[in-house]
């Protein structure tokens, strides 16, 4: 069923609204990702991996900022030609909407964000706790083992900031599964019934604003395009000073709405661009640098029995030197040959050699064999 929004445009169906709330999710592991790739032969690009989560917050409040102002849209939303439009009333967005459309789109995502981050390290606190006994006992040293703790953030000498941190992330660490649960429980009981056209709000965030999303039409976005052009020029009438200093404020200035006004479909054609480069490349290089498979090469030859030293018993298991049963079998490493330890411990300190190939030997070349073989 469609229906008129406050006599604007359509009502998007489910999969356009799913799929432009799933965008900012997209290009952000796109981004991530190619940062990621880049950073391997920049390493000062790490800097943006380790504030992953406010830089794509930075990211998307310009984006969301402008896209609002301009459109009555969000930045995904924009892009499949979609607007905001009050549910009561046929009127543009209001500023308090607006800005409030932010606050939902990037500030509580990003705090949202953050707190899952809590969570992880709480949980992996809890883990190691477990596997390795009590937490405040110890702690894991980074290199498989557990050493005490006894650093100022223990016990009775840990300062009220770190008590408080560390009561914070163990709330969190309560809390934040319950109110996962409880958010995504709700977005899923909302777009039900937006599917099922019970409601005409497909999230919590757009019932509690009082905002319907609509298909744009070709008259809103005429005039979108006029309303932008009149605002840019009363901005550029407002610029004051020298006539230098207009002409470089202005040339920023139409920097600034070009780099804006792209930037919807640049970033994902660049992120396109780079993962199509990437995978030619990769297939070019893998192809170029195949390895050619050869042969493993044969073992070298065993060392011979020399005429003058001990020959060889018939039975392998026994020892060369005792002629009994090999008792804790030990290998000469020059030779490969397999003694009893202390047979062969006490020749090589008294001749220096071995005793079958009569080769130079040292007891530091003796080797314990576990399994006689």
């Amino acid at each position: 069923m469609l229906f008129q929004v406050g006599g604007q445009g359509s009502r998007p169906t489910f999969f356009e609204m799913a799929a432009a709330q799933q965008l900012p999710a997209s290009l952000r592991g796109a981004l991530t990702y190619s940062i990621g790739v880049l950073a391997l032969r920049r390493p000062f690009l790490h800097k943006l991996l380790d504030l992953e989560d406010e830089s794509f917050a930075l990211l998307m409040l310009v984006l969301e900022s402008h896209t609002l102002r301009t459109t009555d849209a969000s930045f995904s939303e924009s892009l499949y030609g979609l607007r905001r439009r009050p549910a009561n009333i046929a009127a543009n967005l209001r500023r308090r909407q607006k800005l409030l459309s932010v606050v939902f789109l990037v500030v509580l995502p990003y705090f949202k964000s953050k707190l899952h981050s809590i969570y992880n390290r709480e949980r992996e606190a809890r883990l190691q706790a477990t596997l390795w006994g009590d937490e405040s006992q110890g702690y894991d040293d980074g290199r498989g083992g557990f050493q005490q703790d006894y650093s100022p953030s223990s016990g009775a000498g840990a300062s009220v900031t770190t008590r408080l941190a560390k009561r914070a992330q163990r709330f969190v660490g309560i809390c934040y599964p319950w109110l996962h649960a409880s958010t995504e429980g709700l977005q899923f009981a909302y777009q039900m019934l937006y599917l099922l056209d019970a409601t005409g709000y497909y999230s919590l965030a757009l019932h509690v604003l009082g905002i319907h999303v609509c298909r744009a039409t070709g008259q809103e976005l005429m005039d979108t395009s006029s309303r932008i052009s009149k605002m840019r020029n009363r901005e550029r009438e407002r610029l004051r000073g020298p006539q230098w200093l207009k002409t470089l404020q202005g040339a920023l200035l139409s920097c600034t709405y070009t780099v804006l006004d792209y930037a919807q479909t640049g970033l994902i054609a660049a992120v396109f661009f780079f993962k199509m480069m990437e995978w030619w490349y990769q297939s070019a290089e893998e192809r170029m640098s195949a390895p050619t498979v050869y042969p493993p090469p044969p073992p070298p030859p065993p060392p011979k029995v020399a005429k003058e030293g001990i020959p060889l018993p018939p039975d392998r298991t026994n020892c060369p030197l005792c002629s009994q049963k090999r008792v804790n079998p030990s290998v000469v490493t020059v030779s490969g040959f397999v003694f009893c330890y202390a047979c062969i411990f006490k020749y090589i300190t008294q001749y220096k050699r071995c005793p079958i190939t009569l080769m130079p030997a040292t007891v530091d070349q003796i080797r314990r064999l576990f399994h006689d073989v």
